[in-house]
């Protein structure tokens, strides 16, 4: 995706393609249609906000399946055996010459196509500001989820606190979770902390339930709340500076 605005957007899981010399990694086609596969509803919210917002993105063109994007390459889930108690047959004993294939064909690739974005922006004396975009299940191990939209943070506070605020204010009374369902102090969310943090990016990662984007209505509905609440934030100058907090 391109565009022109000062803020990049990422989707480490918006695909459930596999190519087909790995055999859909010995899984039935309908695991593939899971969220184990992918974050299902991703790739439709990513495209609509980026049209709203004229902001380029980068997009996986894999299953997190393959390997993970938004893990570290020492993280022992990069590459999962099993996934919410299913097991994966094509990565049961890789060899380390199959793991480094698979981070060298997959995983480094996605890195530097955000690092070059990011580069570009600085080459034009621009400092973006940094959005990762994922869904969540509405239930986990039992137990539903009542937010319809999570915002994953740490230390920086300039896009996820206005957000959070303007997000809460919405008249559809949405339920926000602030670092709900997930947290972004975990280290399992390796895209903001290795390309936003470590750079001083202001950014936010934004978790959507997966039932409210699967369709292109909720997609569309779904981007344009996120874009009405966005485009003011988006105006603060401050944003694009690098964060010394």
């Amino acid at each position: 995706e391109q565009g022109s605005a000062c803020l990049l957007l990422t989707g480490d899981h918006v695909s459930n393609s596999i190519p087909q010399a790995m055999a859909n990694l010995g899984l039935d086609e309908q695991v593939l249609q899971q969220h184990v596969a992918y974050d299902i509803g991703t790739r439709k919210l990513i495209h609509h906000l980026s049209q709203q917002l004229d902001a380029p993105a980068v997009l996986a063109g894999y299953s997190r399946l393959i390997v993970d994007l938004n893990r570290s390459l020492e993280d022992p889930t990069l590459i999962p055996e099993q996934s919410d108690a299913i097991l994966i047959p094509g990565n049961q004993g890789l060899t380390r010459q199959e793991k480094t294939s698979r981070v060298n064909t997959f995983y480094l690739p996605y890195r530097a196509a955000i690092d070059s974005l990011i580069q570009r922006f600085r080459q034009h004396d621009r400092v973006p500001a940094f959005i990762s975009i994922h869904s969540f299940t509405p239930e986990m191990s039992g137990k539903t989820r009542p937010w319809h939209i999570g915002l994953m943070w740490d230390k920086d506070p300039r896009l996820p606190l206005p957000l959070l605020r303007k997000l809460r204010a919405h008249p559809d009374g949405l339920n926000i979770g602030d670092n709900l369902p997930y947290s972004g102090k975990h280290q399992a969310d390796y895209t903001i902390d290795h390309h936003a943090e470590a750079n001083g990016l202001a950014h936010v990662a934004i978790e959507i339930r997966q039932d409210l984007i699967a369709t292109e209505e909720g997609a569309v509905r779904l981007g344009r709340i996120l874009g009405d609440s966005l485009r003011d934030i988006l105006a603060d100058r401050t944003l694009y500076q690098v964060w010394e907090g």
